[in-house]
Order: C-alpha cells, then structure tokens, then sequence
C-alpha cells in the first residue's frame, strides 16, 4: 500500500507542506533551515553555559530547571537532541526540554554535541558522556539528587542514549537511573523489514537519508567492525541496563529495530515499556505536536519520566 495511503489522517497535513530532505547532499541547506519557533516557559528558568566537551573543547549546554523549585535535590535528565547524527542543536529542543523540567519537576541538562561527517563517532557520544560527568560531578550547583538521573532523546538522541547507557555501565561511570531512547537510531546494518519498508521521501526520514546518515556518523569506521557504542543494536549483552521506556511509529525505519531492541532488554532481565503507534512515521509528535495522537505519544512519555523520578502521575499539560 502507497505510504501517504497508511499514515493516520490527522498527521498527513504537514507533508505536505514539509520539504523533503535528501542526504547527503541537502546537508548543508537543512542545517540552515529556520528553526520552529517556540514559546518560552513563564515556569522555567533557562541558563545557557560552556562546559568541557569530550575532547576538552568548550561545549554548549542549556540547563531548565523549575521556577517554583525549593531547597530540596531534584532529579535530573540529560537531553541528546535528534538529527541523524548530522542536523540538529540545543535550541531546537527548547519545547521539550521546558515541558520535562515543569512536569517532571526536574534538572534538564541538554548537550549540544559534536556534528558527523566533521566529527564522526566517537565525538558525539564523547560530548554525551561528558555532559553526564559534568552533570552529576556539579550535583551541588546544579542541587541535584545523583541517584535520580536519567537520559532521554530521539531519533539519533534515541540512539546516543543507548549508547550512553551502554558506555556508562562499563566504563563504571555515572549512574542512570532510566533511560528513555525514543524511536532510536541503533542499527547501522538496515536489514530489518522497515528499513526496506519506508522508502517515500515524504516519511521525514527513509532509508536513502538513514544509510547516509550511517555512512557521516561511522566515518572510517563504516566498513570495520562497528562497536556497539556506535550501533547499539549489535550490543550482545544489554543486562544490567537502566529500566527503560521507548516509542516508535508504525512508519518509522526504526520500528523494527526498535522492536528488537525492546525485546533483547526484556530478555535481559531489564524493566522496559514500549508504545507502538499506527499511522505514524519518524518524529510525529514533534512535528504535529496539537494532534491527538502527537499529544498522546508526549504525554505517555513525560509520565514515564515522571513515574522513574517517583512523581505523582497525572495529565500533563500540552
């Protein structure tokens, strides 16, 4: 069946105004895209500063935090945005970010990570992992509780935060309490039935821009081994990872990924809830945030984040 025939009708409106991106060669232009204006929080104080980077370069981060908060350590999330590892920034996830750190009544930490093709893997993730120290290490300052720290982002966010959950369980670092990689992108190999599925250049992201993503983020490392802290999906051992929550659309290349890594977790022994939603390709909800099926997909995993910070749960405000 036609692509455009199976997407849920409230989310087709924006293809049709969207433009199509195409890698690698709409790189350039996509990175000068104006951004979606977003409205700021009268209920979240936004601080932007420089830390140390992953190779000890300043890197930007953007910290919320609640305006009604007290004395007491809140709990923290460390924010990846999206952007197939070469498209993307902090400011970008301003709606999001200010929605987690009002509902979840927590710390938001949003990295501004190294961009591939210029800085292939490790880079990215190096930037993620020192944003995580950086975060727990300045608990004081920042007056936050180091055993409620959790790590969140989509798309290749998604996929970084996997990652970042991985390196962070070996390299004994920082703990994480949960992690929330949302429709992530882990599979370098695309051999699953929906990397060949979702072909139409309407889908936001298919497999041409996803293969080409792969091919900036990997780097000489394309044709070698692919280590799992690149690819998460070819992680053989997934046990003693943070109790985890994860989304995907049914028209998104990464559904089955998804799905496997979903499952390989539950094997694991790993706590993990997973939403499915039909109709539904890469990043919907973000880019139909007042339809009702984006409003659900946010407002089911703002209570997930909420639920791991052992906040009281109820509807949240979208």
């Amino acid at each position: 069946m036609d692509f455009m025939n199976r997407v849920a009708p409230e989310l087709k409106e924006i293809l049709t105004v969207f433009p199509p991106l195409k890698l690698p060669e709409g790189l350039a232009e996509a990175r000068q895209a104006p951004a979606i204006p977003i409205d700021k929080s009268e209920n979240v104080t936004i601080l932007t500063r420089t830390i140390p980077g992953g190779d000890g370069q300043d890197m930007k981060v953007k910290i919320y935090e609640p305006v009604t908060r007290n004395a007491e350590k809140l709990p923290a999330l460390l924010f990846i945005h999206g952007g197939g590892y070469v498209l993307g920034d902090v400011d970008g996830s301003d709606g999001d970010c200010q929605l987690f750190a009002e509902e979840a009544h927590c710390v938001v930490v949003s990295v501004d990570y190294r961009l591939a093709p210029k800085h292939p893997y490790p880079a990215p993730l190096e930037d993620c992992y020192a944003g995580l120290v950086w975060m727990t290490k300045a608990a004081e300052e920042l007056k936050i509780d180091v055993s409620r720290v959790a790590v969140a982002g989509q798309s290749a966010g998604g996929g970084l935060t996997a990652a970042l959950s991985l390196l962070a369980r070996d390299r004994k670092g920082p703990a994480i309490s949960f992690q929330m990689p949302l429709y992530p992108m882990i599979d370098d190999r695309n051999l699953t039935p929906s990397s060949y599925e979702i072909t139409d250049e309407r889908a936001i992201w298919n497999r041409g821009n996803n293969l080409a993503g792969w091919r900036m983020y990997l780097g000489e490392h394309a044709n070698g081994e692919v280590t799992p802290y690149a690819a998460p999906a070819r992680a053989k051992n997934l046990s003693n990872l943070p109790p985890t929550y994860t989304c995907v659309g049914q028209l998104d290349p990464f559904r089955d990924e998804t799905i496997d890594y979903v499952a390989k977790l539950a094997q694991a022994g790993v706590a993990v809830e997973f939403h499915l939603y039909p109709g539904a390709y890469h990043g919907f909800e973000l880019l139909n945030p007042t339809s009702e099926i984006g409003k659900k997909a946010k407002n089911e995993y703002v209570q997930a984040l909420k639920k791991a910070f052992g906040a009281s749960v109820e509807s949240v405000r979208i």
